[in-house]
């Protein structure tokens, strides 16, 4: 793995002290060895610095939890990605809904 793909993914992270993100540009790789990276990362925002050992497995992705059946994971892995217009068309939707679903069932509202 490279030491920037390292940097980006604890550049992912957030400083336990303030909830700051941690820049690219502040993460040091100390020393790299199978799997295990040593880094010492500081925050731009409260001025902590960390010293960290970040092990990362290559290799196999994890296994996969879900309720799905193998027919649904096959019909959804295959079905369009979602459309930027879409996720707008959902957001406005959800911005005004009330959260009272039984006008889309057709029910009563008790």
């Amino acid at each position: 793995m490279e030491e920037s793909l390292i940097k980006k993914l604890m550049a992912s992270m957030k400083c336990s002290v303030c909830g700051q993100h941690y820049e690219v540009d502040n993460i040091e790789v100390l020393k790299h060895e199978e799997g295990l990276w040593y880094l010492r990362v500081w925050c731009v925002a409260c001025h902590i610095q960390y010293l960290a050992a970040v092990v990362i497995k290559e290799g196999e992705a994890p296994e996969v939890i879900t309720d799905l059946t193998e027919a649904e994971l096959d019909k959804f892995g295959n079905m369009d990605k979602l459309t930027a217009d879409e996720i707008l068309d959902m957001h406005n939707f959800l911005k005004d809904f009330d959260g009272n679903f039984s006008h889309f069932f057709n029910q009563e509202q008790v």
